[in-house]
């Protein structure tokens, strides 16, 4: 049983083919498959990294209202959204289920049950038998993605058993709010998923602060993208690119331990999987002195109450 104590998980810090569902797709599922021949037992993408992070609306003034530019893209990125109900992600399902890995993977999500025309970013959970265990929607988009992103809902806010470990997470800035952290806390979290569209601006303070909070392993996986990473036959590239820089996202995966100290510091030079392996028993180190949702708790004066009814505009009674 000494084995179970033990957890080998692959950071995936790649790029998207950008705005490209196929292509992006292909990518995850050689990243799988390295990962696979690694022996690793989970692997994490960053956030929306299927089909892309939105970048133009930075880059294009996403913001003027009734623009030609910008609704136009924002239409081609809706196109190569994912539709879960769709078998989008069958593929990567049959993938996990054949390599017994689980999977975490930041999508663009187009869903059917909001009507199938907005987009969430969502972070996807697919266990090593191959079963979407959770789709968590991001609750509120940070700043522009509001231009594209629709907010979504706590259904999403769910906890996995994964050999020993429990885990759970949470998209980009969400890492922030104390709340949706406190949740999945209560759940018995001990293995925190951060996922990022990328630089180590973002993972370099929060990775280890939840990891002291929690009393957790924390993992950061963020994407890469670079002005060459932008297809060609992407929709007004020429305009898009005139005001980017030539580094969009540097990466800065990395993964904290329950104590808040690095065991894998911020990583800006890797393209492609990062391995780590994980001791349970160092959880159970740290949480002698403090235990947020045990021992150092006082459910008696401050209490969570979270709603994870997936919400919906209409519901029928037939």
């Amino acid at each position: 049983m000494i084995k179970d104590k033990h957890l080998k998980v692959a950071l995936a810090q790649i790029a998207p083919v950008w705005l490209n569902k196929k292509a992006t797709l292909n990518k995850i599922y050689i990243q799988i498959e390295a990962a696979a021949k690694e022996k690793a037992e989970l692997i994490v993408f960053g956030e929306g990294l299927l089909p892309g992070y939105p970048f133009w609306l930075a880059l294009t003034g996403g913001a003027e209202w009734d623009k030609k530019i910008v609704k136009e893209l924002h239409a081609h990125y809706v196109s190569n959204a994912v539709t879960i109900e769709d078998g989008d992600l069958d593929i990567i399902c049959a993938l996990a289920k054949k390599h017994h890995i689980a999977i975490y993977l930041g999508v663009i999500e187009r869903p059917i049950d909001r009507g199938g025309h907005s987009v969430y970013a969502s972070l996807v959970y697919i266990n090593e038998v191959g079963q979407i265990k959770s789709v968590h929607r991001k609750l509120q988009p940070t700043y522009d993605e509001r231009l594209t992103w629709a907010p979504g809902d706590g259904n999403g806010l769910r906890v996995h058993s994964l050999k020993q470990f429990t885990v759970g997470g949470l998209n980009c800035w969400e890492n922030w709010m104390p709340l949706p952290r406190a949740a999945l806390y209560g759940q018995g979290e001990n293995l925190h998923i951060a996922v990022w569209p990328g630089s180590d601006h973002n993972t370099r303070d929060i990775t280890r602060f939840i990891a002291r909070e929690s009393r957790s392993y924390v993992i950061s996986v963020s994407a890469l993208m670079k002005r060459s990473d932008f297809p060609k036959d992407t929709p007004h590239l020429e305009e898009v690119l005139k005001n980017a820089p030539e580094v969009l996202a540097n990466g800065g995966s990395c993964i904290a331990g329950p104590d808040g100290e690095w065991l894998l510091a911020p990583d800006i030079t890797t393209d492609g999987n990062i391995y780590h392996e994980l001791n349970f028993q160092k959880i159970y180190e740290e949480r002698q002195n403090f235990d947020q949702a045990g021992h150092y708790s006082r459910p008696d004066v401050t209490k969570l109450i979270v709603n994870r009814e997936r919400q919906s505009t209409v519901a029928f009674e037939d």
